[in-house]
């Protein structure tokens, strides 16, 4: 499957934006989705999940509360919602997805993910 991360931009504190993952290639609703996010000098981190389903979903602690992740299967999309964005959510935002069986539909580690999209770069103004 074929990943293209997009809505990036820059936004001041406080404000929102809504990145998109659209997939093309095998059939988008056997995987489960994350997002994560790479600070300038910081190592790629985790930042949300959702199942194939999109009845579940999980947040790391910094973004929960403020950052929302759904999917819309027929549109082969998800989305990551971020709203009250902070300067310190400054980053490059990458879409992963993962075939997950009958384990979990999420993993905070990289390696935990089959294919990657590029990166949309979100830059929050203070």
């Amino acid at each position: 499957v074929q990943l293209q991360a997009s809505g990036g931009g820059l936004v001041q504190a406080g404000g929102s934006l809504r990145l998109s993952c659209a997939a093309s290639g095998r059939t988008f609703s056997n995987y489960g989705v994350g997002w994560f996010r790479q600070a300038p000098g910081k190592e790629r981190e985790f930042a949300a999940a959702i199942s194939w389903s999109g009845v579940s979903t999980y947040y790391t602690n910094s973004v929960k509360g403020r950052f929302t992740i759904s999917r819309d299967n027929a549109k082969n999309t998800v989305y990551l919602r971020m709203n009250s964005l902070k300067p310190e959510d400054t980053a490059v935002y990458y879409c992963a997805a993962r075939t997950y069986g009958s384990g979990s539909y999420y993993s905070e580690a990289m390696q935990g993910y089959d294919y990657w999209g590029q990166g949309t770069l979100v830059t929050v103004s203070s």
